[in-house]
């Protein structure tokens, strides 16, 4: 699995948030899980008050960040934040939160199919970081769902691209 490297600019979310150990009810590709549950949460406030949310870059991509903390490693906890883009922060609602991602180079990672619901976390960090020559500056990393995302339901149908802050290792 090989990355394609991308610089992005400084990236604005809004959206809600989970933290906790998502997969402590159910694991995998589930709407039963956190993740799944506060993706249901997010869509369902979409339905209802999408006026709410100004300045969306657009309505077709959609960003799940998970957020590292220092005991995540040793607890399981993580935030989970889903949202959307938008080109500067305004009247954002007080029952959303706010992410703001830096200007940073990504590797980039396309997922197709079974690849998607895969351990492909463990692929990117065991594998491609150890011998890129590249490591993480940040904490985080992020799932970019656009058109080509057809659902759970459709996993083999899909493409899901997985962006990794990276910079060069230095020796």
């Amino acid at each position: 699995m090989e990355p394609t490297l991308v610089e992005k600019p400084q990236i604005t979310l809004v959206g809600l948030s989970f933290f906790g150990n998502p997969f402590a009810v159910s694991g995998g590709w589930t709407e039963e899980n956190e993740i799944g549950r506060l993706w249901n949460r997010f869509m369902a406030y979409l339905t209802q008050h999408r006026d709410r949310i100004k300045l969306v870059l657009s309505d077709t991509v959609m960003y799940e960040v998970h957020i590292e903390h220092p005991e995540t490693r040793l607890s399981g906890e993580f935030e989970v934040f889903t949202g959307l883009e938008v080109e500067r922060l305004e009247d954002v609602p007080v029952e959303l939160s706010v992410k703001i991602l830096p200007p940073v180079t990504y590797a980039v990672f396309t997922l197709q199919g079974q690849q998607i619901v895969s351990d492909w976390e463990k692929t990117i960090v065991s594998e491609w970081m150890s011998r890129s020559g590249y490591q993480s500056p940040y904490r985080y990393g992020f799932q970019l769902y656009d058109e080509r995302f057809k659902g759970v339901q459709n996993i083999d149908e899909s493409i899901l691209d997985v962006y990794v802050p990276v910079t060069q290792t230095t020796t």
